[in-house]
């Protein structure tokens, strides 16, 4: 492994243009991280993206084949769907330059974590990585609605990462605007990931199925807009995550089913005080996660 040079000094690849990538290009631009000409470089299948982050300064050069590209980047960025970034790995595993830090973005770990451990090269090294930030508008003409400033960030490190490479990394999401790092399993970041994020939008989805009347947001104000925001969802990636996950999402779903058919009893027997008693719970519980 070479020795890990300063981010300044780095070329930067970004494999994959579309709202986190693109979220990930402007922030490294903003923050003045990469800013020397030919640093930060992108890789998208869509050469109308390409042409758009081009014209925009997002980027320095684009392409639309991998391997001119990864050659000469020391860090890079793959912002791939879980299935598309172990096909990608394999596809283009030698490809990438030697001694290159990888990482990437994807909603799912374990299986990441377990490919990554048994096939990646001996002179690379790679960090994986989810940065718990998005928008309902995907694609790069909405990267800049993805904030990440103040937002969570969550690594699951393979054992043979060096420790000096976790450290850059770990400086980079801080320069990029995250505020906080936390490094876990990819088992267990799959377990909460359940709870935290594919619970939330499959609740979300469930409460616009069940409802059939389009002009109800007239009635609307406010709860429902922050409840539902998030069923705009891009369906092909929440589709292969709800899946990738399902065991630890049904059991995720189950629990809610318990918390939500308790509640509807005591409604259905008009048991105030036992349900004062139970919001009440859930208010303390709530308070106490915000830390």
């Amino acid at each position: 492994m070479i020795p890990r040079k300063p981010i300044e000094e780095c070329t930067v690849g970004i494999v994959g243009l579309g709202l986190m990538g693109g979220a990930i290009a402007l922030a490294l631009r903003k923050e003045k991280i990469v800013w020397e000409q030919g640093r930060l470089l992108a890789c998208d299948i869509d050469a109308g993206v390409i042409g758009a982050a081009l014209g925009e300064g997002v980027i320095d050069e684009g392409f639309t084949v991998p391997e001119t590209m990864l050659g000469r980047c020391d860090v890079v960025f793959l912002c791939l769907n879980p299935s598309t970034l172990l096909r990608f790995m394999t596809q283009y595993m030698a490809a990438f330059r030697v001694g290159a830090l990888l990482t990437d973005i994807a909603g799912i770990k374990g299986s990441i974590v377990a490919a990554m451990e048994q096939s990646l090269r001996d002179d690379l090294d790679f960090i994986p990585g989810h940065p718990m930030t998005g928008s309902e508008k995907g694609g790069f003409a909405n990267a800049a609605h993805c904030n990440f400033h103040g937002k969570n960030y969550i690594l699951t490190p393979l054992a043979r990462n060096k420790p000096e490479n976790l450290s850059f990394l770990k400086a980079l999401i801080h320069r990029m605007g995250f505020s906080r790092v936390t490094e876990t399993t990819g088992l267990d970041h799959d377990k909460k990931i359940a709870f935290t994020s594919e619970l939330c939008h499959v609740i979300a989805a469930a409460l616009i199925d069940c409802e059939p009347d389009t002009s109800i947001t007239r009635f609307g104000g406010g709860s429902f807009e922050d409840l539902t925001r998030i069923a705009m969802l891009n369906v092909p990636m929440w589709t292969e995550i709800f899946l990738e996950n399902r065991v630890e999402l049904l059991a995720r779903i189950s629990r809610f089913e318990g918390s939500l058919s308790k509640l509807k009893g005591l409604i259905a027997n008009e048991q105030r005080e036992e349900l004062e008693t139970n919001l009440y719970a859930v208010r303390k519980r709530r308070a106490a996660m915000s830390g």
